[in-house]
């Protein structure tokens, strides 16, 4: 009896039933933000150029506030809707909308980038152009979160969540970049992360369908029903195809984490007791034929002999032998270094930070003065 009683009191937690809206509500809600057109389609475009701003300035706060006002959520859910649904009317539309939106952004995010001044790829663009699964994990729960809150009669403020952290314009706006500049590396990385948030916010939505018991459309015979099972077919070979390669870079950036801890503790468990001689930082480099750990350190020079032993404790962490130590003492690689030449190379690499600090501001100086004249130039017309 206390069993049943605990599993109707989870039921009651769980059930979506008090708080649906009507088939109908749900139905049109999602259709009708599947359109681009008129308004719909200006204010995606200045959704993408404000992201483009924010990439190209690596300015988070920026990408959020496009992210807030994109409407490209609608026509991917209206596919996830009409596979659920069996109406191949809506999946069409869905479909041509996406196309729509999807060449718009590109083309305005592409303009943009042609006629900036900055083409540096930034660390906002960089992240946009290597997808892993949690890219996909990301892309579903937000999508499974979406389609249950327009099902819903409070939807609150879960739809603008749901648009930040699925993120769909951040890798239109990375392709675009890619695209100005023939860097393809960043077009296909970018629309590949676009493609896997479309595809599994549009599975998540088609789940959300049979949760929420939304109806079949009717049709002649089993119309409906060969719909679904056709387009079930599709998905299912899409899910796969888009899954693979993210688990493959997923699988990478792992083994590339779990190499970089093995580096830390071996920098951390060598290098932080050395008496008089100091570990200022260290790097991981890598390229396809040779690792190096490079280590800076300050204080009383290590002889070559220690240096040495150092590297052959490498392996005692489960680093392999064909990693190489590079340490660097004041500036020299080499480890005999007397305390003038020592003191002479802190000097010349503070000078040079605080130059390089003080001319990047002037230029900073300069472009601001130069906007400020501008405006005052407008205003007088």
């Amino acid at each position: 009896m206390d069993i049943f009683r605990l599993r109707r009191s989870i039921h009651s937690y769980l059930s979506l039933n008090d708080d649906k809206q009507a088939n109908s509500e749900i139905v049109s809600t999602i259709t009708s933000g599947t359109q681009f057109k008129g308004t719909n389609l200006w204010i995606l475009v200045c959704a993408i150029l404000i992201a483009s701003l924010g990439l190209n300035m690596n300015s988070t706060a920026v990408i959020i506030g496009a992210m807030l006002i994109s409407p490209l959520m609608g026509p991917i859910m209206g596919i996830g809707l009409g596979i659920g649904i069996g109406d191949s009317d809506l999946i069409r539309s869905s479909l041509k909308n996406l196309f729509v939106a999807t060449l718009f952004s590109l083309l305005a995010s592409a303009l943009y980038f042609l006629l900036s001044p900055i083409n540096d790829a930034r660390s906002e663009l960089l992240a946009r152009t290597q997808p892993t699964i949690y890219d996909v994990m990301i892309a579903f729960f937000g999508g499974f979160a979406g389609i249950i809150a327009t099902g819903s009669k409070s939807k609150g403020n879960i739809l603008p969540g749901v648009a930040i952290a699925t993120a769909l314009m951040p890798p239109l706006c990375t392709a675009g970049y890619g695209l100005a500049t023939l860097q393809w590396k960043f077009f296909y990385g970018a629309l590949y992360l676009f493609s896997i948030n479309a595809v599994y916010i549009g599975l998540a939505t088609w789940l959300g369908t049979k949760i929420l018991h939304l109806p079949k459309v009717s049709a002649d015979g089993d119309g409906s029903e060969n719909v679904g099972r056709y387009s079930r077919g599709w998905t299912i070979a899409l899910l796969v195809l888009f899954i693979i390669p993210s688990i493959v870079t997923t699988t990478g950036i792992v083994r590339q984490n779990m190499q970089e801890a093995r580096v830390s503790a071996y920098i951390h468990g060598e290098f932080d007791n050395l008496g008089d001689t100091h570990l200022i930082s260290y790097e991981y480099l890598q390229t396809d034929s040779t690792s190096v750990i490079q280590v800076n350190l300050l204080g009383l020079p290590l002889d070559a002999h220690k240096v040495d032993i150092l590297a052959a404790r490498m392996g005692t962490y489960g680093l392999s032998d064909n990693i190489s130590l590079k340490v660097v003492q004041g500036g020299l690689e080499s480890p005999e270094v007397d305390a003038a030449t020592l003191s002479s190379n802190i000097m010349k690499n503070v000078v040079e930070y605080y130059n390089e600090t003080i001319g990047r501001l002037q230029q900073e100086n300069d472009s601001l003065r130069s906007l400020v004249e501008k405006l005052k130039e407008t205003n007088k017309k």
